[in-house]
């Protein structure tokens, strides 16, 4: 008899998403794993998802489609141009239009949902609010709020037989630690992409803000990134 408990795990195919799968595994969860094709320019995350699923032995996984690019307002779901740089030190410190608005709130909804026909009362989530494009749904106020939303929601946290727990393992990490910690865990990170504007055979840019952090985080632990880029 299997009585490990199920987790929901947002898994996007990138580093992130990939660490906390590994994460939730090594805890002890059978996990779920839930992915969006959303509209997202950079659709090809999607089969590094199924790659990392078919090799973490993931038996659910859901990709979902919802299409935002109905709503645009992102250089993710619209034609607006990716910004690119020179190197991280060159990254704004503003909301960058690379942000999805509400994204996660979406996201974590529809997570939220199967999360209770599974009856699982933990939901993972890759944000980060260190080495990240500044968005303001990573951010530990949003996860409290959310969590605490989630708990008035849903039937099975208000009759009190289902609490929810959002669980951000990787939210006070840097980019750095975060690759540290899946290596460690045997995370092939040669099977994710992180990449924003990546070419239509999958190469990675190198010059969006996803790939310069990715980047330094591997050059701070003195490894190449196994990612393919652009030459």
């Amino acid at each position: 008899m299997n009585d490990k408990r199920t987790a929901v795990v947002l898994l996007s195919g990138g580093l992130d998403s990939a660490t906390v799968l590994a994460i939730a595994q090594d805890e002890g969860y059978r996990v779920a794993a839930l992915s969006f094709r959303y509209g997202q320019r950079h659709e090809h995350e999607l089969a590094c998802a199924d790659r990392l699923c078919a090799k973490a032995g993931v038996a659910q996984h859901v990709v979902l489609d919802i299409d935002l690019r109905q709503f645009g307002g992102s250089a993710l779901t619209s034609e607006m141009a990716v910004p690119k740089h020179a190197s991280v030190d060159e990254i704004g410190a503003g909301i960058p239009v690379t942000y999805v608005p509400a994204r996660n709130t979406v996201f974590l909804s529809f997570a939220l949902a199967w999360s209770e026909v599974l009856r699982a009362s933990d939901l993972f989530i890759g944000v980060n609010a260190l080495d990240y494009s500044g968005y303001p749904d990573c951010r530990r106020e949003y996860i409290e709020a959310f969590e605490k939303m989630a708990n008035l929601a849903t039937k099975g946290a208000v009759e009190g037989s289902l609490p929810i727990r959002l669980r951000t393992p990787l939210i006070d990490l840097t980019k750095a630690q975060i690759i540290r910690r899946g290596l460690d865990l045997g995370v092939d990170y040669g099977l994710t992409t992180s990449c924003y504007d990546p070419t239509t055979s999958g190469l990675a840019c190198g010059g969006c803000d996803a790939c310069l952090l990715r980047l330094r985080g591997f050059a701070e632990n003195g490894l190449a990134d196994p990612a393919a880029y652009v030459a």
